[in-house]
């Protein structure tokens, strides 16, 4: 199977292409990537003390296999120190925009069927989400006493991310 392209050709956030053709099937994207983020939501459905959010430094867009890479990073340290009753996780951006990309053919004989960029609106390939400045990608909640693992958790899923983030910390009275 081919790899994944690196990430910096999709990484801006700019209006998509819209292709508008004279036949209808070519006016749209007929599939939809599956989306491989697998849970939103983990953890105990309480109300804890402390909230804890993970707020991105810049706009741009997250593959979903990020999104799901650093959710299990921060699911697997939260679980082991504080039990499955112990937080909440809360995935808060849904990967909804459509990555294209336009595979060129190469090697021997390529020239007879490669139709260059003439046809170039691309075959789906995976799916992002859309992030702005300042907007939470993930959401901790936690009781007082756990709040440093929350954020030893926090700060290991933005590892995982393409961008630099910051954690905000908010108490309940």
């Amino acid at each position: 199977m081919a790899r994944l392209r690196t990430f910096t050709s999709y990484r801006n956030l700019k209006r998509p292409y819209t292709r508008t053709s004279k036949f209808k099937a070519k006016s749209y994207i007929r599939m939809t990537p599956n989306v491989k983020v697998v849970r939103f939501d983990i953890g105990a459905n309480k109300e804890f003390g402390c909230t804890l959010n993970l707020l991105s430094k810049s706009d741009l867009q997250i593959r979903d296999n990020a999104l799901e890479s650093a959710r299990q990073t921060s699911n697997k340290l939260l679980e082991t120190y504080l039990g499955l009753n112990g937080f909440h996780l809360k995935v808060k951006v849904y990967p909804y925009h459509v990555l294209r990309e336009h595979a060129l053919a190469s090697g021997a004989g390529a020239d007879r069927f490669s139709s260059g960029m003439a046809h170039s609106f691309g075959k789906p390939m995976g799916v992002a989400a859309r992030i702005k400045k300042g907007q939470t990608i993930f959401q901790v909640s936690v009781d007082k006493q756990n709040i440093g693992v929350a954020k030893q958790a926090l700060e290991r899923a933005s590892k995982k991310l393409p961008c630099s983030c910051t954690i905000q910390l908010i108490e309940k009275k």
